[in-house]
């Protein structure tokens, strides 16, 4: 791939809140990093301080921008924040137990196992956002940005959900990866864009193999 076009991302999950470690249902609430999230969050800055951003983005909740200020601290960058980046909204379901919430799902949905992978990837439980929603207000702000930024290094601070919805989409994770599969707190993935097509080249604390010459579907 030699077209000097294409938008380099940096996609990283924020660094541990407490409700990560208590495995309480965040969501949109707004929670804010422990020690041990921003010392995570120093050592994705130490391991990408040779990158030289040329712009960087954030989910508008404190978890995903303090992540940001650190990576970006040393380069004395502003920080834009989108609601587009934001974790999948979790509604009446937020500070949650992660098991109770799903004990609760498989009651609402009698046959829930039995469900495909579309349709639990477009299902609307309650007021909880669905999978398919998350992922395409994702991959429609990677689309504009990468038009915007060709040839640019961009920095993008999100949420578990937002980037294992957009690992489904890219044929990288099967739906059920999900719930298995993990994405470290300060993990990252690097991706080429032109807008159009995802070039996956890398993946620091992401449980996934990337293939040779992996391109998006």
């Amino acid at each position: 791939m030699k077209n000097n076009n294409y938008c380099t991302f940096y996609i990283v999950r924020h660094g541990e809140t407490d409700w990560n470690v208590k495995r309480i249902i965040q969501g949109q609430t707004d929670i804010d990093l422990t020690e041990n999230g921003i010392m995570q969050a120093k050592q994705a800055a130490e391991k990408l301080k040779k990158i030289k951003f040329d712009e960087a983005f954030s989910s508008d909740l404190r978890r995903a921008k303090r992540t940001a200020e650190i990576i970006t601290l040393e380069k004395k960058m502003a920080i834009k924040t989108t609601h587009l980046l934001r974790e999948k909204y979790y509604g009446k379901h937020e500070g949650k137990d992660y098991m109770v919430y799903e004990g609760e799902l498989k009651k609402h949905l009698e046959k829930y196992e039995s469900l495909t992978d579309e349709d639990r990837w477009k299902y609307k439980y309650s007021d909880v956002e669905s999978d398919e929603d998350v992922a395409s207000r994702f991959i429609t702000f990677l689309r504009e940005v990468a038009v915007a930024y060709g040839g640019k290094n961009v920095l993008i601070a999100t949420h578990n959900g937002v980037i294992s919805n957009f690992l489904v989409h890219l044929g990288l994770w099967e739906y059920k990866d999900i719930h298995v599969k993990k994405i470290k707190n300060a993990g990252y993935i690097k991706i080429k864009s032109d807008g159009i097509d995802f070039f996956v080249e890398k993946a620091d604390g992401v449980d996934v193999t990337i293939p040779s010459g992996y391109k998006m579907p």
